[in-house]
């Protein structure tokens, strides 16, 4: 499988961050399963909370690029504390606001664009990420991730 690499959005606000591109993230493996917890790699070094392959069905609310609004029911490809990447069949712009609800739990999470990826037959593949922290909005729990020079929320001081 052809691997490739992307930048997160905005690449001044990425680096200030001290975050790094990171891997195209459809693996076959993880596709193949419903749900699949990443293992431990370097490229957890660079995560602030664990990935989890698994579909989940959300709503989608926002601004399509030609200024329409629009709502869509869509499902996720990948999920995280911090965010997730899901399929979107409306035409979104990289930096745009968009409202994401869990229908199970009906809450509501506001978010950015910050990844446009490939198109298929599902949609668009987009990353999210949440505008304020939102550890159970997917209903997973996440283990949490210490970067060299952050501390983990655990830590004590």
């Amino acid at each position: 499988m052809n691997r490739q690499s992307c930048t997160l959005y905005g690449s001044a606000d990425v680096a200030a961050r001290g975050k790094q591109s990171i891997d195209f993230i459809d693996s076959l493996h993880g596709l193949l399963h419903d749900t699949f917890i990443m293992p431990s790699s370097e490229t957890d070094n660079r995560r602030r909370s664990s990935r989890v392959f698994t579909r989940i069905p959300v709503k989608v609310r926002g601004v399509n690029t030609d200024g329409e609004k629009f709502r869509e029911s869509c499902q996720t490809i990948v999920v995280n504390s911090h965010g997730g990447l899901l399929y979107l069949n409306q035409d979104v712009e990289l930096g745009s606001q968009v409202l994401l609800i869990n229908p199970v739990s009906e809450e509501e999470q506001e978010c950015r664009v910050v990844y446009l990826g490939d198109t298929s037959d599902k949609g668009t593949r987009i990353g999210v990420e949440f505008l304020s922290p939102a550890p159970h909005f997917w209903g997973v729990e996440f283990t949490t991730i210490e970067v060299r020079g952050r501390p983990s929320p655990s830590a004590s001081h």
